[in-house]
């Protein structure tokens, strides 16, 4: 089931890239593929679940459900039309995480309980909401350089307005930002020792993170923060949320052993 997955992840992102280049807007066969892939995808998770009694929450198998995620919200995103361009990085990065997991990521599953469930499943799709948020701040920096550059190259054309594009990334943006907020507090109401050790620096990132993506809402707000501004922003936060979850799981797990 794996290597289908991932073979159909590869499928559909020749599929898309044959499709931008010719300008299609009628072709969706690699809409279906990659729902093939993203069922088969879940598939994967669910019978680990199964066989092993509950949600495995480590490194890789964390990494490969938000590669799920990632994969699930570009193709929402992707069917509306133009924005179908996420799925050129979207695809491969889950087949590249769902990898990870079959080689190295089944380990004996914790039982948690259903608060400390809800916060994991919270930063889980904070983190997948918010990782399709930094595809798309590249995507506006890329675009915004290249009309300041006045560089028309037929790559640009397969991406939506500017305008489309700034909107589409505050709105999912928000999103993230709600789920990271519930993710937040969900750790302070349920997590026992959250200021242990281990849990330190996990913390104090998430919650940079917070003010961060807090304060680009917050000057597009007032400011009408626009183009790399917002672009530059959201990579930012993105980069110290990535280190306070996976940096803190890649540290304690893989190299600490924990």
């Amino acid at each position: 089931m794996v290597l289908i997955a991932q073979a159909a992840y590869l499928v559909a992102t020749v599929l898309l890239v044959v499709d931008l280049r010719r300008d299609s807007r009628e072709g969706w066969t690699w809409l279906a593929v990659a729902g093939v892939a993203v069922l088969l995808h879940a598939g994967v998770h669910l019978l680990a679940w199964r066989n092993s009694g509950g949600a495995d929450m480590h490194f890789f198998a964390a990494l490969s459900l938000v590669g799920l995620g990632m994969a699930a919200l570009t193709s929402v995103v992707g069917a509306g039309g133009r924005m179908a361009a996420l799925g050129v990085v979207g695809y491969p990065v889950a087949a590249a995480t769902l990898a990870g997991y079959a080689g190295y990521g089944h380990h004996v599953v914790e039982v948690l309980d259903w608060r400390l469930q809800l916060h994991a499943w919270c930063a889980l799709l904070a983190y997948a909401t918010l990782a399709v948020a930094a595809l798309l701040a590249v995507m506006l920096w890329l675009q915004d350089r290249a009309l300041r550059r006045h560089q028309f190259g037929r790559w640009r054309f397969a991406l939506p307005p500017l305008t489309e594009l700034e909107s589409l990334l505050f709105r999912t943006v928000a999103v993230g930002f709600a789920l990271l907020t519930a993710t937040l507090l969900t750790g302070v109401l349920f997590v026992e020792d959250l200021l242990a050790q281990h849990l330190v620096h996990k913390t104090v990132l998430s919650v940079l993170s917070w003010l961060v993506f807090g304060g680009l809402l917050l000057g597009r707000w007032l400011r009408g923060w626009r183009g790399r501004t917002a672009a530059g922003w959201t990579l930012v936060a993105m980069a110290l949320l990535v280190l306070a979850f996976f940096g803190s799981k890649f540290v304690l797990e893989l190299v600490l052993h924990r």
